[in-house]
């Protein structure tokens, strides 16, 4: 006789982008055995406030491999408190790490699913993190591929406070993300103040400058670039972020988490794309756009690292009139009202 499924662990460290493509796994799952507690294993209490206010994760487990864990004396302990919970499934999105391995151990005996990342072809990561799935009968090219994010009531609160007390209400707000992981993903940053200036002037937004504490230069330089007036955000938790995200009517961006957050919330996302192709990380949903110039030779490169001489060839490549064009025509079609 099959033992029932109660007891759901996922293993899966990674950044805001890699964390939230594992949403329609957990959704699917939660579909599949809709009894089960699910518990997540992430590096970083950062990116644990993804699933805070989920309502399909029952725990948030934090496995910082730099930090707490960074002994074996720190793993052993994280084993001893996850060993009670008597998991009947686990799913290892870590399967190169060895501390990840032991940790697995824990719950043994049960059911392991490992995950493999497709090699050979390019397929979107939400896909690929679908894959492992296929043994319990879940298909993962006709599974539903949305993002999920909620913010907290009092998170949506911050927003709305944040929105007031700077006089934007009835204001059509568009959100600069102006930071990347790598500097070859970023678009040039006086490009950012000049789209900003054209957008206020043409179509009367409110550009909100968005990032983490770090990203506040960026949002420093490009207000001494406007002409214009702009409101800086940089520096707020994930989910005020979110909640802040979901009153634009899109979010102008390169490849980073900022952006999977805008989808997850159903904010339409202009992403301005060069190093990395969309194919594998391109936002999901609709009424999303992506600019990028793949006539290039050498775009999409896959790499963090620029292999010609003109350094962020890509990314230069893209101007503010090209960009400023689709951003007209996304506030043509916004719909924001109707969200």
């Amino acid at each position: 006789m099959e033992r029932k499924t109660e007891n759901i662990l996922i293993i899966k460290p990674g950044a805001i982008g890699d964390l939230l493509h594992m949403t329609p796994v957990i959704r699917a799952l939660k579909g599949l055995y809709p009894q089960a507690a699910i518990t997540i294993m992430v590096s970083s209490r950062v990116t644990a406030t993804l699933f805070t206010a989920n309502p399909m994760i029952d725990e948030v487990v934090i496995f910082d491999k730099k930090g707490e864990q960074r002994t074996w004396g720190g793993v052993f302990k994280l084993w001893k408190r996850l060993r009670p919970k008597k998991f009947d499934l686990v799913l290892n999105y870590q399967r190169s790490n060895l501390k990840g391995w032991a940790l697995v151990t824990a719950a043994i005996p049960c059911r392991v699913l490992v995950y493999h990342k497709t090699r050979r072809r390019v397929i979107h990561a939400i896909e690929d993190h679908l894959r492992p799935l296929a043994a319990l009968g879940i298909d993962p090219k006709t599974a539903d591929r949305s993002l999920d994010f909620f913010p907290s009531g009092q998170e949506k609160e911050y927003a709305e406070r944040f929105i007031a007390e700077n006089d934007l209400a009835g204001k059509r707000l568009v959100a600069f993300n102006p930071g990347t992981s790598a500097e070859n993903k970023c678009w040039p940053i006086g490009r950012f103040a000049e789209l900003g200036d054209r957008l206020v002037r043409e179509h009367g937004v409110a550009v909100v400058v968005v990032g983490s504490r770090d990203e506040a230069p960026l949002a420093a330089a490009i207000r001494e670039g406007m002409k214009e007036e702009m409101f800086d955000l940089c520096g707020c938790t994930l989910g005020e972020l979110a909640a802040l995200l979901e009153h634009c009517e899109f979010l102008v961006t390169g490849d980073t988490g900022p952006m999977h957050m805008a989808a997850a919330v159903g904010t339409p996302v202009l992403a301005l794309y060069g190093p990395i192709s969309p194919v594998r990380s391109g936002p999901v949903g609709e009424g999303h756009r992506i600019v990028m110039h793949d006539s290039l030779e050498c775009c999409p490169c896959n790499s963090f690292k620029c292999k010609i001489k003109k350094f962020r060839l890509c990314m230069e490549t893209i101007t503010v009139e090209e960009v400023g064009q689709v951003a007209a025509e996304m506030l043509a079609q916004s719909k924001r009202g109707d969200r």
